[in-house]
């Protein structure tokens, strides 16, 4: 036994159903672009033209006859029993190797308890009621959802890591909001199960770590299936001058089949959202007289900003409507009875705008006014920001893995992936309502590419002690491909002069060992260690603007080790406890090296003498099982040194905006977890958690006022709960739960007015689903987020406010 899996086990299984909710558009605005003709075309024709006729020509009835019959679907594992295993819905597969031999605590979901908590359209939605775990999700459709960990923020996009089975889904060219995991390339019809590792204790992942490991199990046919499903959602959103109805809709479609030992899995998903207002204009309270030039307006809201001071909001922007589509083909071969190769090539495409809502109008002509100089009650203000724009992007992946999964004496893995950008283009005006003038940032050509060797070895027992010895290489390079230039014309003129350019490149090469020691019957030892080199070169910074206009950065590289070591007690076969350690080195990014961009009046620079971020983290863990249920109690504390954090320097005049290192910080608290089935009647199932954590800043050489202050974007409180109760196999009731107290975002936690826009604000926040079986492979759905329509802000942005959800799947 290595890991404490808690697997949040539950009810007995109804009829599996592959759900995910997919893709209408209650308004049918469904734009059949290019692409999204081609992918569906593909889907139907993909099982057609391959037929077992064909097939049985190129496979050798030997190999097919030497295949292992496909397994019956196993009942959960006795509750006392507490290694490793799988959770209802997913039979009996063990979780993959790097997950199994984690000496962590990992929390996992099966694709039917999704299906039957959770209001699904986007796949990142799948994590809501784990443990700690919170997605920023503004929006449906929300192509920046970071994960938030217990240790983690909600724009710290580097300090976890997401991966969909092998390949990379953490867009590790940044450390912020604007670099979200390619959540769209992965569709909720595809997942088998969803698991979460917490904290940086084994030494198959990188220092990206620190937070987490989210790793989605995708699916591979066993016999011919095909699924189908569309969920329309609305929210009524509310705030200041916007008063919106938002319709969304999600279409999905999945078929596969396997003849011998070739498998064919083939997904289209098709996403139309309708967002609501993610920023808002905003300027403090003027008592400065208006010039004669001031356009005299009126429409203006004032209320109290995050800081407790005075303000006015102008307008809404960032007003985001969004058509997505993906399409992923996943072609599996059982190259022997032991070795399996699967291929994969997916194609995600966004077609966006985001519009603005003007508050103020012209006195003089009762037009909407949206960006100068204005008077409003004869004080002068400058409205910036009520600029529209619009984004192209196509991206593209390949990943091959292959190796063998046996759990006997040797097994082995390799992997390769490549994300590309194809196209990625962001237009915006620079000022609307005076000019047609705009901006063109395009990332043609940036990505990424990883690779990795592993073997695992479980040599015969020795005097009564085990060994399963996992040692691999990792590769993995990320780069950055920016170019902005001037239009005339913002919405649809061609590209102009280029106005500035940043480019570099970051690899990182590991070698790592880790060995599963059983010591005794109920003694596990885990060691392990990864030794990384690092190197970023070619960086480089293009400005018109500045003298000079062209800057180059010297390469550099460094090498860190980073140990690991955790001791299981199987203390009673229902009592576990595990006291585990882990450094973890996470690399600054190529865009906090090397990009550079302009946030409002100030300078954001990019920083090329970043030193990496350097955790250590403790976790002791406890675990009891009864029947029934599964209780969890984990301690954990990460002391980070060298945090790095977007600050202002006050040691120099003026002030200067940098990504910086804090020289540290430290994080701990405690997180319980609890499921149980059949509470109090049978099909009545409960899953929960609280977690409280204490953050502090605890030196800063750039900031010294810092010290003593919380950690920004930490929250002391979360809890998360969900209950499903299954009257008979066809109905299922389902109830959330969400609580965050607020928290800072400010390195001197002067934002003390957080339950406002621009604030981390605390929420309190009920869910609810009914699902309905309506025959064997149909089955309705519908349900509420947020049923209280309770306001609140992830800084700076709104949250959803009440949305209703209905569904439909069909399952064959």
């Amino acid at each position: 036994m290595t890991g404490l899996h808690h697997p949040r086990r539950r009810y007995r299984t109804v009829a599996p159903v592959v759900h995910l909710p997919p893709s209408l558009d209650v308004r049918i605005a469904w734009r059949r672009s290019t692409l999204s003709v081609a992918l569906v075309s593909a889907l139907a024709g993909a099982l057609t033209t391959m037929s077992p006729g064909l097939l049985a020509q190129s496979i050798d009835p030997a190999a097919v006859a030497a295949l292992p019959a496909v397994a019956s679907v196993a009942t959960p594992d006795d509750a006392s029993t507490l290694a490793p295993v799988t959770v209802t819905g997913t039979a009996d597969k063990p979780l993959p190797i790097a997950l199994a031999t984690a000496p962590a605590v990992v929390e996992s979901l099966s694709a039917q308890q999704i299906h039957d908590t959770v209001n699904l359209m986007t796949t990142a939605e799948s994590l809501k009621y784990l443990p700690s775990i919170e997605v920023r999700e503004r929006y449906i459709g929300d192509r920046n959802g970071i994960v938030a960990t217990r240790t983690t923020g909600t724009v710290s996009s580097a300090e976890s890591l997401v991966y969909a089975d092998d390949l990379l889904l953490s867009n590790l060219l940044g450390n912020s909001y604007s670099f979200p995991p390619r959540w769209g390339l992965v569709s909720p019809a595809e997942i088998a199960r969803v698991n979460v590792m917490y904290g940086p204790f084994s030494a198959l992942y990188p220092g990206n770590s620190m937070g987490g490991v989210v790793t989605l199990e995708t699916r591979m046919p066993t016999k011919a299936e095909f699924h189908a499903a569309v969920t329309g959602a609305m929210e009524n959103f509310d705030l200041y001058g916007t008063s919106q109805r938002n319709m969304s809709g999600d279409f999905n479609l999945a078929a596969g089949n396997r003849w011998g030992p070739i498998s064919l899995w083939v997904t289209y998903d098709h996403l139309d959202a309708q967002g609501h207002p993610m920023s808002f204009s905003t300027s403090a309270l003027s008592s400065k007289a208006a010039g004669a030039g001031a356009t005299p307006v009126t429409g203006a809201y004032q209320d109290l900003d995050q800081s407790g001071k005075a303000r006015m909001v102008f307008g809404a922007y960032s007003i985001d409507h969004s058509l997505q589509d993906q399409g992923k083909l996943k072609l599996g071969w059982d190259i022997t009875p032991e070795i399996q190769a699967i291929y994969t090539f997916g194609l995600w495409h966004n077609d966006s705008t985001t519009s603005v809502q003007s508050y103020l109008t012209n006195t003089s002509t009762g037009q909407p006014f949206y960006n100068g100089s204005a008077s409003i009650d004869g004080h002068a203000y400058t409205v910036s920001g009520l600029n529209p724009g619009s984004a192209e992007q196509l991206h593209m992946v390949n990943a091959l893995s292959v190796g063998s999964d046996t759990h006997g004496a040797f097994d082995w893995h390799a992997a390769y992936s490549n994300y590309r950008f194809l196209k990625d283009n962001s237009r915006s005006a620079s000022r609307y309502g005076q000019s047609d003038v705009g901006s063109n940032q395009v990332q043609d050509g940036t990505g990424w590419q990883t690779g990795d060797l592993r073997g695992t070895w479980r040599p015969a027992p020795l005097f009564g002690q085990t060994h399963e010895l996992t040692f691999g290489y990792h590769i993995d390079d990320f780069l950055l491909k920016q170019n902005t230039y001037a239009l005339a014309n913002w919405s649809s003129g061609p590209n102009g002069a280029l106005t500035a350019a940043s480019g570099g490149e970051t690899r990182t090469q590991a070698l790592y060992l880790q060995d599963v020691w059983t010591l005794a019957p109920r003694w596990t030892l885990t060691l392990g260690g990864r030794q990384e080199y690092w190197r970023a070169f070619d960086g480089f910074n293009r400005n018109v603007a500045t003298t000079p206009n062209l800057a180059t950065y010297p390469n550099q590289q460094r090498s860190d080790f980073s140990p690991k070591a955790a001791l299981d007690f199987q203390i009673t076969q229902a009592l576990a406890t595990r006291l585990s350690f882990g450094r973890a080195i996470r690399y600054p990014t190529v865009t906090e090296l090397y990009q550079q961009v302009t946030s409002g009046s100030q300078l954001v620079q990019n920083n090329p003498n970043l030193k990496p971020e350097d955790s250590r983290s403790f976790d002791w863990t406890t675990l009891y099982s009864w029947g029934t249920g599964v209780f969890r109690v984990s301690l954990f504390q990460e002391n980070r040194h060298n945090a790095l954090f977007s600050q202002t320097d006050t040691s120099i005049s003026p002030n200067l905006t940098q990504i910086e290192n804090i020289d540290r910080a430290r994080i701990r608290g405690v997180e319980s977890a609890l499921d149980e089935e059949d509470v109090f009647v049978e099909g009545l199932n409960f899953s929960g958690s609280v977690t409280y954590a204490e953050s502090v800043v605890q030196q800063d050489t750039l900031a010294p006022a810092a010290v003593g202050k919380q950690f920004p974007r930490i929250p002391r409180w979360r809890a998360r709960m969900s209950a499903t109760y299954h009257p008979n196999d066809r109905l299922t009731y389902a109830l959330g739960y969400r609580y965050s107290s607020g928290a800072y975002s400010t390195l001197l936690n002067t934002d003390i007015n957080q339950d406002v826009y621009g604030g981390i604000s605390s929420y309190s926040v009920f869910d609810a689903k009914v699902s309905y079986r309506l025959e064997p492979r149909l089955t309705a759905s519908i349900g509420v987020d947020n049923i209280g329509n309770q306001k609140y802000f992830v800084s700076p942005h709104p949250y959803p406010q009440r949305t209703v959800f209905v569904g439909l799947n069909y399952d064959y």
